[in-house]
């Protein structure tokens, strides 16, 4: 059944504390995410009852309301209902004393809205990229005929081009000059650049004005650009300071260039390659003392991840992995089992439930989880609104998981784990991979929705889901005052 999201829009809007109250609000691919200027202005029970609503995550920055798939029509109403004028995407200053806990959760904040935005076209270049395997692994095209190239260029325009598309979305995230840190983002994969850092990496001397340069790669990097923007917004407040009125069309980007790239290209660039190697050496490091474990503990973590928003942190792991490696054998694998557990806990409520409702939502949730790997609509909807099919999903992520650990399933691609997605974790040298991810997506759905129907689950009441349909009823079918009661029961 459609959903009214002019309607949803409205209420949402009226719970956080009306449309004045907002002061930046973007979304992802299954939340809305407003920045609030009176967090108290909120009203919670409301907010979380509408109907629509899937689940809200609330932070010291942000109020996440979690609408599923269909989230961009929701947002394109909440955009409406703001004043004209109104910058979507910027976010408000928030002045808070430091701490090293405000300083994680800034990081946090600034990588997960930096990614969320940039997510579609990463996943949609990783399935071109996949195609282009296959097709080339089936042989219907020859070895290394042009159309395969096209494929894999477009595959990989969205990877290779990385840190411009960084630069341009941490610029709307730091409020800085897009297009100025496009440029300079724009630096570090001219091919010049790329020709002369290659030079670098095999001996020969690179300076800067008499400081040396470090040989660094920077495409499919992520942190590295994001560190450069966020840097770049502090040095264009100070050079349009220092610049006279008259001269700052010309005067000021020009500084700020001739300031902000040779910092990137000497400072901020390896610095930031450094942080995201270091990074990822820590996670596989686990990974390589504790193996299949490992996978097996990320599979029944993923869930709670995803609630917390931290799931993204892992994004630039995973793609400087698979372009380091060509495979990411951790992260990608544990959610297989998380993401279709998610769909075989959701078909357990449909089959169990008698509220109507609750049964088309589970359906839907888990059409979505299993079939295109997005979960949130049944972790939302289902798993965590109802608390034992959530216990379910984290035994069976966790079996599942190590499984797929046993197994050696590695992903080549990013693409959240689902049934239209599970090509990714192919491998043309080893067919029995095929088996393997076939056994862990199905073991998946059968266990969480056994282990479900054994932990049971509070059913939710159906007077208490539609009591609009009731009192819709009355209004249609008016009865004597003394029956209504009983009318009311019989509805």
């Amino acid at each position: 059944m459609a959903k009214n999201f002019a309607a949803i829009s409205q209420s949402i809007v009226t719970a956080i504390g009306g449309a004045g109250n907002v002061a930046a609000v973007t979304h992802c691919m299954t939340r809305l995410r407003f920045v609030l200027n009176d967090e108290s202005a909120v009203d919670a029970a409301t907010l979380k009852s509408i109907t629509g609503v899937m689940g809200v995550v609330r932070n010291e920055k942000q109020c996440q309301v979690i609408i599923g798939n269909n989230v961009s029509q929701a947002y394109a109403e909440v955009l409406k209902l703001l004043p004209e004028g109104f910058s979507a995407a910027s976010d408000a200053p928030v002045r808070n004393k430091i701490t090293f806990r405000r300083i994680g959760a800034g990081i946090l904040d600034a990588l997960i809205g930096t990614m969320s935005p940039l997510i579609p076209a990463i996943i949609g270049g990783s399935m071109v990229k996949l195609l282009a395997m296959i097709l080339d692994m089936t042989g219907v095209f020859e070895k290394g005929a042009s159309t395969l190239v096209i494929l894999n260029t477009i595959g990989d325009g969205a990877f290779f081009f990385l840190p411009v598309m960084v630069a341009a979305s941490a610029a709307v995230k730091f409020k800085t000059n897009m297009s100025l840190a496009i440029a300079i983002a724009g630096i570090l994969v001219h091919p010049a650049f790329i020709d002369l850092m290659a030079k670098a990496a095999q001996g020969q001397k690179v300076e800067f004005i008499g400081i040396s340069v470090t040989a660094v790669k920077y495409t499919y990097t992520v942190i590295p650009a994001l560190c450069m923007t966020w840097l770049l917004s502090y040095i264009e407040k100070w050079v349009d300071r220092i610049t006279p009125v008259v001269t700052k069309n010309f005067l000021k980007p020009m500084l700020i260039m001739l300031i902000a790239a040779p910092i990137a290209i000497v400072l901020i660039g390896p610095l930031g390659i450094w942080i995201g190697t270091g990074i990822s050496a820590v996670v596989y490091t686990v990974h390589s003392y504790l193996g299949w474990l490992s996978v097996a503990i990320m599979g029944a973590a993923w869930p709670l991840l995803v609630m917390t928003g931290m799931h993204r942190v892992f994004t630039p792991t995973i793609i400087q992995t698979i372009a380091e490696t060509g495979k990411e054998g951790m992260v990608m694998p544990s959610e297989i089992g998380a993401n279709l557990s998610l769909g075989g806990s959701s078909l357990a409520v449909a089959w169990r439930t008698k509220n109507p409702e609750l049964r088309q939502t589970a359906l839907a949730a888990a059409a979505s989880a299993i079939v295109a790997g997005i979960s949130e609509p049944a972790l939302y909807g289902v798993a965590l609104r109802l608390k034992r099919p959530l216990i379910a999903c984290l035994i069976s992520g966790f079996i599942c998981g190590g499984i797929a650990g046993l197994g050696g399933l590695a992903s080549h691609s990013m693409a959240s784990p689902g049934l239209f997605t599970s090509v990714q974790f192919f491998d043309p040298s080893n067919p029995m991979t095929l088996v393997w991810v076939a056994g862990v997506m199905i073991l998946a759905v059968v266990l969480s929705f056994v282990i479900t129907l054994l932990l049971g689950f509070e059913d939710i009441p159906v007077e208490t889901v539609t009591p609009k349909e009731s009192k819709a009823a009355e209004t249609t079918t008016p009865a004597p005052l003394p029956v209504a009661p009983n009318a009311a029961r019989s509805h």
